[in-house]
């Protein structure tokens, strides 16, 4: 996909998909998004239709059950998706980038014929355990433990804001934890827990400010025990793997906030040209169209950062800085527009019916996730050596 950075260039598959989750973020997801947020619900029938589209399975091989797709698939869905409800974009982001893709990156060929076919049916959710009540941006503060017991690990310790943790389809959630020491430093290592071992508990769900169909939950592990066989990747390479997993996940992230912020573009247009004041449409002042045209170029500008961070990763070429710099552009754009889109709406903005006043309250968690804005400036400056 090097070649292309418009839509205008999108080959014919790519283009058929972007089409055909549009359509259904218009006729299924849109339909039922006010209410599950009104209500603080998970769509489980929402998911359903996302797993029966395949869109769990986008970037995963064919032998485990998935699309046969690549990366940049998963965002374009994710865009189209984060048009409509940021809940149920965060929700197939999670499940995929999050709580499949170690297991395809990281796992064996057991670990992945164990857990990688019911998650890209989306038949099953995963989650990824990183952030702890003292370990947000500073990953490396891991306090939680995994001990080995003869065939065992013993975890212990807690999570916090975890996507996808809670809900009755969630199966399994890879965790973070201390396995040793070398060379004077943490070892941390990747667990795959089954959310059916006991000791595993899903505190309850967050009262959170956005993301409201989405399942957030702090978790507990007391003696938690699961088999050595359990341990996801080399022992000691959790931070590094982590890390990988978080640098396309800031991708992902780029492609949901552009979706975002051209939601907020679509639905202020669509607004300036029905409502009138002074007897003309307020689309016809000036203050409002220039402030849509730029809401336009922040998208545009965000939508280019995050097809090149994908070209580069999907070329096997370093990425990590333009990952940075599209979740960074991209979460600022989602933003900017929501609360000009807002502004826009006048009265009826500051209405949660209204699809802008939600993304309103959703956009914000978008510069504080898979890494704030401040993460993503100190990635930038170190790629460039300060």
């Amino acid at each position: 996909m090097s070649s292309y950075l418009s839509t205008e260039q999108l080959p014919d598959d790519y283009r058929d998909l972007k089409n055909t989750v549009a359509d259904f973020a218009r006729t299924v997801v849109a339909p039922v998004a006010a209410e599950h947020d009104a209500n603080h619900t998970f769509p489980y029938e929402v998911v359903a239709g996302m797993a029966e589209l395949g869109l769990f399975g986008l970037p995963f091989p064919e032998e485990y059950g998935g699309q046969g797709g690549d990366y940049f698939a998963l965002c374009l869905a994710l865009e189209e998706l984060g048009k409509v409800d940021q809940s149920v974009a965060i929700t197939l982001e999670a499940g995929v980038s999050l709580g499949a893709m170690p297991i395809h990156r990281f796992g064996n060929d057991e670990q992945k014929n164990k857990w990688l076919p019911q998650l890209a049916a989306g038949r099953a959710l995963g989650a990824f355990g990183l952030t702890e009540p003292g370990a947000g941006s500073d990953a490396g503060g891991t306090k939680t433990t995994a001990k080995l017991d003869g065939d065992q690990w013993v975890i212990n310790g807690n999570k916090q804001f975890i996507t996808n943790s809670g809900t009755d389809i969630t199966e399994i959630v890879t965790v973070t934890a201390v396995t040793g020491e070398r060379d004077g430093k943490k070892e941390i290592s990747t667990i795959v827990v089954p959310t059916d071992t006991p000791g595993f508990t899903a505190e309850p769900a967050y009262n959170k400010v956005g993301w409201n169909a989405s399942d957030t939950h702090p978790l507990t592990f007391s003696d938690v025990r699961v088999p050595a066989e359990n341990l996801l990747g080399e022992r000691g390479r959790g931070y590094a793997n982590f890390l990988r997993i978080l640098d396309e996940g800031r991708i992902a992230i780029a492609a949901l906030s552009v979706g975002a912020a051209q939601g907020c573009v679509d639905e202020s247009v669509k607004y300036a040209k029905e409502r009138e004041a002074f007897g003309r449409p307020i689309g016809r002042n000036q203050a409002i169209a220039f402030k849509i045209a730029r809401m336009e170029a922040r998208a545009h500008t965000a939508r280019t950062a995050y097809y090149d961070a994908a070209a580069l990763m999907l070329s096997g070429k370093p990425f990590k800085k333009q990952a940075a710099i599209a979740k960074l552009i991209a979460s600022e754009a989602a933003m900017d527009n929501a609360r000009d889109a807002t502004q826009i709406h006048g009265g009826y903005g500051f209405m949660n019916e209204y699809t802008v006043a939600r993304h309103y309250r959703d956009s914000k968690i978008l510069e504080i996730g898979e890494g704030t804005t401040e993460v993503q400036l100190m990635l930038v400056a170190r790629e460039l050596g300060l």
